[in-house]
């Protein structure tokens, strides 16, 4: 009988007089734990993704910190490199390479990322190692839940959502750390003195980890992402997926290890439900391929063990394709239709953009330059009879180092530069410089003749621009 709360709808049948909830009332979960291959390599990245997330904002690179979006300054800095608004087409191919990139694995074995490197994913797990540390493993979860309210319940809960509490605000506060120095933001946050912006998202991003880490959990995986929606046209027959081999698993019933389950017409899945067990999502990977499934393995490793302790070929469930499963093709030539059509193509895109990113990135010039034309006078006639015109060249230091630049002019025969030859510029600076040129009236052909401007460092020669302009008569 359904829950009769009156704030879900209920559907009333008047012959059989059953009540059916249109929606499933949440039950939470308290996934089992497991160790396996595949959990190895879980916890592995975890560890690696945290380590870089929490320690990347606290490292030093030429006295600055070596990753920083610096909003206000409209600097972007990563290790060497420093990028500007300018260099938004950098930002546009990294995008571009990441849709890329999960397109293609999600093509060849599926949900890799949500199984492994998912921030949900990641800081849930993190989330659960906190509760068991707490609470203990899913069963003793399961009975303080339904136990009453005591002190020991209190202490365990309590310590539990303080813990929680905790690294939440420190990943809102590392966060944060990426776009403000996070050693000023340290002291800012020591003494309180941080700005409304700031406190904002440090609570914000704190709270949403909490909530989402801590409770809501495989809900925002089932209804919130919508890549577990639109995985569906990436997959394939020959997309590697976790799959259950009904072949060898079917009819499944419970038995003793000594029982020969061929003679009983039994399959190899004891039907124990551990892979229903250790899954964060709740499903259960023998009815098929669910969109709900994350790709984590855990049923994997779980259902190996088993395997093990019952004396049958590990691979009940495993990693195959649909046509493996199928007998299309044996499992050793699953490799062999990796390379299709649809991979190739995301294979030759992605090589291709990744190859002009990172040599247009080595080869980028560090030096921005735009021409402005005196609006006042356009042009006018020096005392000595030349005619002459104003500029102003706005250059743009963008490397992390002072440079001295000259400036030069070419385009007309017998122009000169009266003024603004030279500018020295800081680190990340940025100089307008005035420019007077003169030349004789009858050097010029038409009343606007195509000029260029030649900056250059002078000490180091890669560093150049040109810029382009015209001269009025």
């Amino acid at each position: 009988m359904a829950d009769k709360d009156p704030q879900i709808p209920i559907i009333r049948d008047e012959e059989s007089e059953q009540e059916q909830s249109l929606y499933a009332v949440h039950q939470k979960i308290y996934p089992r734990a497991v160790s396996g291959i595949f959990n190895y390599w879980r916890v592995g990245l975890i560890l690696l993704t945290q380590v870089i997330f929490y320690g990347l904002p606290w490292l030093q690179w030429d006295d600055r910190q070596a990753v920083l979006f610096d909003l206000g300054a409209r600097k972007f800095y990563l290790l060497d490199w420093v990028f500007w608004p300018q260099d938004f087409v950098w930002l546009a191919a990294i995008l571009i390479i990441s849709a890329l990139s999960l397109f293609l694995f999600t093509a060849i074995a599926g949900r890799l990322w949500c199984g492994y490197a998912c921030p949900q994913t990641v800081y849930t797990q993190v989330f659960i190692w906190v509760e068991r540390w707490f609470e203990g493993d899913h069963n003793k979860q399961k009975k303080l839940s339904e136990a009453p309210w005591s002190a020991n319940k209190v202490l365990r809960r309590g310590g539990k959502h303080v813990a929680w509490i905790l690294l939440s605000l420190w990943t809102g506060f590392t966060f944060v750390g990426y776009y403000t120095p996070i050693h000023l933001l340290a002291e800012e946050f020591i003494t309180w003195t941080l700005g409304p912006w700031e406190t904002f998202w440090i609570f914000f991003y704190g709270f949403a980890t909490w909530g989402f880490a801590g409770f809501m959990r495989e809900q925002v995986c089932k209804y919130m992402c919508p890549y577990a929606r639109f995985q569906s046209v990436m997959f394939d027959q020959d997309t590697l997926i976790i799959t259950y081999d009904y072949k060898r698993g079917e009819p499944r019933g419970t038995r003793k290890k000594s029982v020969d389950y061929k003679a009983a017409g039994l399959g190899e899945c004891v039907d124990c439900g551990i892979c229903v067990q250790v899954c964060p999502t709740g499903i259960d990977i023998r009815n098929g391929l669910q969109y709900m499934c994350i790709g984590c393995a855990a049923c994997i490793d779980a259902c190996d063990q088993v395997m093990d302790k019952m004396g049958y070929p590990k691979g009940l469930v495993r990693y195959s394709t649909q046509n493996a499963i199928d007998g299309k093709y044996p499992s050793k030539d699953i490799v062999k239709h990796t390379l299709r059509p649809r991979t190739l193509a995301y294979m030759f895109l992605l090589g291709a953009i990744c190859i002009a990113f990172v040599y247009t990135l080595v080869n980028r010039v560090p030096l921005r330059t735009d021409v402005l034309r005196d609006r006042l006078v356009l042009s006018r006639v020096a005392d000595n009879g030349q005619i002459e015109n104003l500029y102003r060249l706005q250059v743009i230091n963008m490397d992390g180092s002072p440079h001295r630049y000259s400036i030069s002019v070419s385009g007309i025969d017998g122009l000169s530069m009266i003024s603004g030859s030279s500018v020295d510029i800081p680190a990340l600076g940025t100089e307008n410089v005035n420019v007077v040129l003169r030349v004789d009236g009858g050097q010029l052909k038409r009343p606007s003749q195509p000029i260029i401007f030649t900056i250059k460092a002078e000490d180091n020669a890669k560093i150049v621009r040109e810029a382009k302009s015209s001269f009025l008569k």
